[in-house]
């Protein structure tokens, strides 16, 4: 049975060997089994038929029964089209096709009952139906369908070739019809009973063929809970094996550096999330298993203050540490704000980037060989060949998304010993996402700035109020503050938005001119050089206004810059306009957010500079923002779970039955952690098919 699901689908009657190319090409649609998982995204209910009488333009999509009369041409040119006219017992409509004339004129004989789906127009007061769905009348009884009419998605390259959603829906049922068994079960019945779930037999006839909205849910429902379910139980099996596998460093003391730093050096008092989050790390390093825990916090929220006492920790024990950085610049922050703060403790710290000098990567060798070097901080150099540990105890990553998971697994493999690992982020991510993204990791979350800290605040400006944000920019400039004006990038028009940045540099030189203000500008087209020249002008205080790209959103901390003026903000997603508006607000001052836009806006784009303009908790944003648009990018960097496309289930809108399949999930491997007892031989088995086809990172993290 299984192996029939796996049938090439050129075997399936009416496709064949081009329709299958294109249906593999277009659809990722290869196997019998692939075809049943490509769900409708929405139902017609086709038990109402029209009569030509009624039909009236306002109508969305209706249904007729009738008879064409006859074929004729009119119009010229690119206007050149074939009509019909098809009639009932109550009138005469036009039927009309721009394209496939001859197939159309070869297949729809004058005189046979066809039933007519579309959308009607009018035109010259008669209405007609451009491009209609037309089938047999005769034939519509004889296969399988129902009310309930499911449409497909297709693409333009298939619609042109003919195979469009009614196709599909045509080799669903020639499927349905092959299929002489039912489908075999893929969860064990003690779920399906506990939870009043469908079959899957049932659910895939129903998700396709329903005869009532209910059916829809109920198989939609099953189809979710299966998807997601299966998801998490993987990430959660990985998280339960490596606790059982790997045997952590176990750092059992708390000493001289870590305490000498406390009672010392603390910048200032932690907040209640920064005391809970270390405490989690603790028990962690404590406990004799290896920690695999994921650390997110808003812009500014303590994580670096968080990371530094844990590693602390480790040289107390013994052990070095490093910190992994995804810019130069962000390393290079890290670096300064450790050394700071470490001030008079006595702990050996170095800096290793791409542009490290031989004679310094020579230094920092020598001195991780003999642990005199207890903590490196870098780039991606942290992981070439010749960087060796003498005793590396714990890894901390940085903005981890920007790393691919095979660069984490090679930090990994610089101890004899799976290290402990702490994983940074500053993109607050929405519970039920994190539960998937990072659902094999422990997380810990701060969730409150540090005392001192004024919200920054936003404010919104169209581009027809420009001349109120240069007084305002100016006010600012003479009270000894200094300025970010951030440019979009988008990948797709480098070069326009290149210029963007070329014309905002000309007029903001023109409102601010030299030798008054001085204007230092960033981008991407520059060399490193150039950019640190541009930078240190900025940060030192000698340029009033830095003029950028985006290239600043990560790792720019410049206490004396108070506005950040962001351009044309409705080409920005709200994670990212949250990430530039954190790069503000650092001192003790109030700082301000200035999203400029133009005057015609989306709802979207709306909705998003509201957000922004109401509230700066990134979670609250995160949240609106999946919201808003879903997952989109944040699915695209799914890793150690997630190894195919979601087919029916939305990590955005389908949080509680996260939530719910989790828990069940996890009751499950508390019982049976290795899937061993006769009654979960179906979970094995199904977790094979599905997660065999790619390599698990999920020890990594």
């Amino acid at each position: 049975m299984q192996d029939f699901l796996e049938t090439n689908i050129t075997y399936l009657q009416g496709v064949g060997p081009k329709r299958a190319e294109l249906l593999s090409q277009e659809l990722g649609i290869m196997t019998f089994r692939d075809l049943l998982y490509h769900f409708p995204y929405k139902y017609i209910d086709r038990t109402r038929f029209y009569s030509i009488a009624e039909l009236s333009p306002d109508f969305p999509m209706v249904q007729v029964k009738g008879f064409i009369k006859g074929y004729y041409t009119e119009g010229q040119g690119k206007g050149k089209r074939l009509v019909a006219d098809f009639q009932d017992e109550t009138g005469t409509i036009k039927l009309i096709w721009f394209k496939g004339t001859k197939w159309i004129m070869g297949s729809y004989i004058p005189g046979v009952e066809y039933i007519v789906f579309g959308k009607p127009g009018v035109f010259n007061g008669i209405v007609n139906i451009i491009h209609p769905e037309i089938e047999a009348s005769e034939k519509a009884s004889t296969r399988i369908s129902s009310a309930l009419q499911a449409q497909y998605n297709t693409t333009e390259k298939l619609k042109n070739q003919f195979i469009t959603s009614k196709t599909i829906s045509r080799f669903m049922g020639t499927l349905m019809k092959q299929m002489k068994f039912r489908i075999p079960e893929t969860l064990p019945s003690y779920l399906i009973t506990a939870h009043n779930l469908m079959s899957l037999n049932e659910a895939i006839r129903k998700i396709h063929f329903p005869s009532t909205n209910a059916e829809i849910e109920r198989a939609r429902y099953r189809l979710k809970f299966e998807e997601l379910f299966y998801i998490e139980l993987n990430l959660l099996r990985f998280k339960t094996n490596r606790a059982r596998k790997y045997k952590g460093f176990v750092f059992s003391s708390v000493g001289d550096y870590f305490n000498s730093f406390y009672y010392n050096n603390l910048p200032f008092s932690l907040t209640g999330a920064q005391k809970k989050v270390i405490k989690e790390i603790r028990r962690d390093l404590g406990s004799g298993k290896q920690m695999n825990r994921l650390l997110q916090g808003d812009v500014g929220s303590g994580k670096t203050l968080v990371a530094l006492m844990s590693m602390l920790i480790a040289i107390d024990n013994g052990y070095q540490a490093c910190l992994m950085a995804p810019t130069e610049i962000l390393a290079s922050q890290h670096y300064n704000t450790i050394l700071k703060m470490l001030d008079g403790i006595g702990v050996k710290v170095s800096l290793l980037t791409g542009s490290s000098k031989r004679s310094l990567r020579k230094e920092i060798d020598e001195s991780l060989r003999d642990s005199s070097l207890q903590i490196l901080i870098g780039t991606h150099a942290l992981i070439e060949e010749n960087v060796v540990f003498n005793n590396l105890g714990l890894v901390i990553i940085d903005e981890q998304h920007r790393f691919g998971v095979a660069q984490r697994a090679r930090l990994w493999e610089k101890s004899t010993h799976p290290p402990h690992i702490l994983v940074m982020t500053a993109t607050p991510i929405p519970r039920t996402l994190a539960m998937t993204l990072y659902g094999d990791l422990d997380v810990s979350v701060i969730d409150e700035l540090p005392p001192g800290r004024i919200p920054v605040k936003t404010m919104h400006f169209y581009d027809s109020e420009r001349n109120k944000v240069f007084g305002f920019m100016r006010k600012k400039i003479d009270e000894g503050r200094q300025i970010f004006v951030v440019y979009p990038l988008i990948r797709e028009s480098e070069k326009m938005d290149y210029q963007n940045l070329e014309d905002g540099w000309d007029t903001i030189s023109r409102v601010f001119p030299a030798p008054k203000y001085c204007i230092s500008i960033v981008h991407g087209k520059m060399t490193p050089d150039e950019k640190e020249s541009s930078m240190r002008l900025f940060k030192e205080g000698h340029a009033n206004i830095l003029v950028a790209t985006t290239v600043i959103e990560v790792g720019v901390d410049i206490p004396n810059a108070s506005v950040m003026v962001i351009e044309s903000a409705e080409r920005f997603g709200l994670s990212q306009l949250h990430q530039l508006r954190g790069r503000v607000g650092r001192g003790s001052d109030q700082s301000y957010c200035l999203l400029m836009t133009s005057n015609k806006l989306s709802k979207e784009a709306i909705a998003r500079i509201r957000v922004m303009v109401r509230t700066s908790d990134g979670f609250e944003i995160a949240e609106t923002d999946l919201h808003l648009r879903g997952p989109g990018d944040i699915e695209g960097t799914l890793q150690s779970g997630i190894p195919f496309d979601l087919k029916i289930a939305s990590l955005g809108r389908d949080g509680q039955i996260i939530e719910h399949v989790r828990n069940i999930a996890e009751g499950i491997l508390a019982k049976d952690p290795l899937l061993e007892h006769e009654e979960n031989y179906v979970l094995k088995s199904e977790l094979g098919r599905l997660f065999s086809i790619k390599q698990s990172w999920s020890n990594i993290s």
